[in-house]
């Protein structure tokens, strides 16, 4: 790649994303200042969109503090039984849901990733649920991409698991990522030649910049 086409490529990565957020910020600040109930009501915009957050965070609190009661998880079954009784609407309001769980409890509710052959020659990743089929098998979870809020539920035997030494964050930003985000395990540094004794110049064994087998305690050239 040409130096202009590299440097266009790096700035993009740079601008873009701080444009989106930019661009997502000021559409939800119009969108929150422009709400029917408050539009006429409030004439500064900034004042609009202030008291609109304080009441929905008070709301938050409130709905979230009535849910650690008993009433809390009656109403909340009650609401989800509505729900479900509607056809389509209940497609939207469980995706939602099960959305905003997944957002909120970050990777907490993930257990170890692993990966499994699927298909003939097809390797997946997939998480540990910590729980077993009732023959024995391994239940995981095998998220799709880029929306790991949708998958499969599949059974495997322990001894058909790979496992590996990802964390949970690796393994899914590479899902989310569509397999862009995958680490990069290349070995960094400028390899360099090794000089000995009587002048003799042997290939290279070490690398500027990362460990060597100088570094872990080996030989060093004089």
């Amino acid at each position: 790649m040409s130096t202009w086409k590299r440097d266009a490529a790096s700035g993009l990565v740079v601008l873009v994303p701080i444009i989106v957020t930019i661009w997502v910020v000021w559409w939800l600040f119009r969108f929150i200042a422009n709400l029917p109930l408050i539009e006429n009501q409030i004439t500064n915009p900034g004042l609009r969109v202030a008291l609109t957050l304080v009441l929905f965070a008070l709301l938050v609190l409130a709905v979230g503090y009535l849910m650690r009661t008993a009433l809390g998880s009656i109403v909340e079954a009650a609401i989800d039984d509505v729900m479900n009784q509607v056809p389509g609407l209940r497609v939207v309001y469980n995706a939602s849901k099960m959305g905003v769980e997944t957002a909120l409890t970050g990777t907490t509710e993930l257990q170890e990733p692993v990966k499994v052959f699927t298909w003939d020659g097809i390797r997946m990743t997939a998480f540990k649920t910590g729980r077993e089929a009732p023959d024995g098998r391994k239940l995981l979870f095998l998220p799709t991409a880029p929306n790991i809020t949708s998958g499969f539920v599949i059974e495997v035997e322990a001894e058909d698991l790979i496992e590996t030494d990802e964390t949970v964050e690796e393994a899914l930003t590479r899902i989310l990522s569509a397999g862009f985000g995958e680490r990069d395990r290349t070995e960094k540094g400028i390899p360099i030649d090794v000089i000995g004794d009587d002048g003799s110049r042997s290939p290279a064994t070490g690398v500027v910049g990362d460990r060597s087998p100088a570094a872990d305690g080996g030989d060093r050239p004089d």
